[in-house]
């Protein structure tokens, strides 16, 4: 009995003594340096997956760095600022896991369409146009008009299909929000097919924020007399967002969205927008007008003649 106990005390005491020797010398290890760049990016993908990729990059880590690594947490996907070069491996494994990714800010303004939209967030995020594309089908109910313009913060290597996901969410998310703010109710069909195609015509049509209400009078009086909007903003959909609206444009658009050709308004929006435009769309003035003119860069001359609009041309 005396021998076993013996044995007992003796295997504790190896123990406790190569549990000591570990500790003093994981601590040691822990202050050794990492040769690390300010600022990192870590793709998405488990931890032995990202220290394979931090590998290849030069940070030559190992089996007992994936563990000190794992006690600390998870690697943060996203490029991640951790304020320092060089740090002991201590501070290295807890900014890893710890640091939150770096946003990059985006303003997306009022009038600019959805594929105008697409190519500058791929570009400021470096990400595929034919993927945040495809996502956006995916995710919106309406191909245009259903992202709110507005400034929004991304985190740089964010994959298509989270950042549409999440853009189309918030946006989703402020419709609602305004609906229910103007009209006290939320119905999606027409609040798309309505009000925020109306409203993007007035953000086209537009000179200034003061015409917004004029421009919505016109377009209403003209839907209640059953003729034709005739504006040359639903012609600037999609790609053709900045291109310069002619006659031969008129002519050759075959769209639903020529108000030209057609007697109604176009089947969705025709580019994103915000509150001001909206609120124009839902309180229009009460006007008799019809028709308006380019007076300057900043308004426009308002009629509720024919003859009168002509006088405004012949200004």
């Amino acid at each position: 009995m005396k021998k076993v106990l013996g044995y007992i005390v003796d295997t504790v005491m190896i123990l406790a003594i190569a549990v000591a020797l570990l500790y003093f010398y994981s601590q040691d290890y822990l202050k050794t340096s990492v040769p690390n760049e300010k600022v990192l990016f870590i793709p998405k993908g488990s931890t032995k997956s990202i220290i394979n990729y931090l590998n290849k990059k030069g940070y030559n880590l190992n089996i007992i760095d994936y563990y000190f690594i794992k006690q600390n947490g998870y690697p943060q996907a996203g490029w991640i600022n951790l304020k320092e070069k060089n740090l002991s491996r201590r501070v290295f494994f807890q900014r890893l896991t710890h640091s939150r990714a770096m946003g990059i800010n985006i303003t997306l303004i009022p009038g600019e369409t959805t594929h105008i939209v697409i190519e500058q967030l791929a570009k400021k995020y470096m990400l595929s146009v034919t993927k945040l594309h495809t996502f956006y089908d995916k995710f919106s109910p309406y191909k245009e008009g259903v992202i709110f313009a507005d400034s929004y913060t991304f985190y740089k290597g964010i994959s298509e299909e989270k950042l549409m996901k999440i853009l189309i969410e918030k946006s989703l998310k402020k419709h609602k929000e305004l609906s229910n703010k103007l009209l006290k109710k939320y119905n999606q069909k027409e609040w798309f097919e309505k009000y925020i195609t109306i409203a993007s015509i007035i953000t086209k049509e537009a000179a200034s924020t003061n015409e917004m209400k004029k421009i919505s009078s016109v377009i209403y009086n003209r839907l209640k007399k059953g003729m034709k909007l005739q504006m040359d903003g639903t012609l600037n959909h999609g790609k053709f967002s900045h291109d310069k609206v002619t006659p031969l444009m008129i002519k050759e658009d075959n769209s639903p969205f020529n108000t030209y050709k057609i007697k109604a308004l176009p089947p969705y929006p025709i580019c994103i927008v915000e509150p001001l435009s909206v609120d124009a769309a839902i309180n229009p003035l009460k006007t008799t007008y019809l028709y308006f003119m380019k007076k300057d860069s900043k308004s426009h001359n308002f009629s509720s003649t024919y003859q009168g609009h002509l006088k405004n041309i012949k200004k």
